[in-house]
């Protein structure tokens, strides 16, 4: 797996500190956190972006995201649990790593073969 990827993956994790910030955060220290949490994400989407197809890192990034924040709520601020829910995120993080397996990475330039 590339160091792209990586970014990706952590871009996601960041996302869902994020946005669980953006709902939770009551103090100063929690609003400063989502905001370093935020820049951290879009750094790293970014970054890899460059590197890699937009279209797909985007759909892995949103789609670690979504069912990350989906998990969080649940399993860290008790909103409750649903099977059917469980199983769409199921359902949605295939589709996500499908997309990741099935996307060439482009060559670099000057790379030996």
């Amino acid at each position: 797996m590339s160091r792209n990827w990586i970014f990706v993956f952590i871009g996601a994790l960041f996302e869902v500190i994020w946005v669980a910030g953006l709902k939770h955060s009551t103090t100063m220290i929690s609003w400063i956190v989502t905001i370093v949490a935020m820049y951290i994400s879009f750094h790293l989407i970014i970054r890899s972006s460059t590197k890699l197809p937009v279209g797909t890192v985007y759909a892995v990034f949103t789609g670690l995201g979504t069912a990350g924040t989906v998990l969080v709520e649940m399993i860290v601020f008790g909103e409750p649990f649903r099977l059917m829910k469980v199983l769409l995120i199921l359902l949605l993080l295939s589709g996500v790593f499908g997309l990741k397996f099935v996307t060439k990475e482009p060559e670099e330039k000057g790379a030996a073969a």
